[in-house]
């Protein structure tokens, strides 16, 4: 629970600690199965994060703003939230595989 917010650009400050994040992952036997957040909902602040220089995240993987997004949550978009689970992290617990390659979907992942 509670994730630094320069990692979590697009999740909802804590009222808490502005500098932590309301974020958190579902770990199961060890394994990592889930990521969850609250979405931030605020332009400007968001508009603020998507900002390479103003975030401090000046580099070549840092995402560039996305204007349909703010624009939404310009015109009211409600809070949100999203729940991703590794459905491949699922399969290994449940299979009792010990590695991710024994579960996973694609070939060009497998080895040869």
């Amino acid at each position: 629970c509670d994730f630094a917010a320069k990692f979590s650009p697009l999740a909802r400050p804590s009222d808490a600690d502005p500098f932590l994040v309301e974020r958190f992952e579902l770990f199961i036997a060890s394994q990592e199965v889930a990521n969850a957040y609250s979405e931030l909902n605020d332009p400007a602040l968001q508009k603020k994060n998507f900002d390479r220089k103003k975030s401090g995240r000046d580099d070549d993987e840092a995402a560039p703003c996305d204007d349909d997004y703010v624009a939404a949550l310009e015109h009211g978009m409600p809070p949100a939230g999203g729940l991703g689970i590794g459905i491949d992290r699922l399969a290994m617990l449940l299979s009792g595989a010990s590695s991710i390659r024994e579960v996973i979907l694609f070939p060009t992942l497998k080895p040869q």
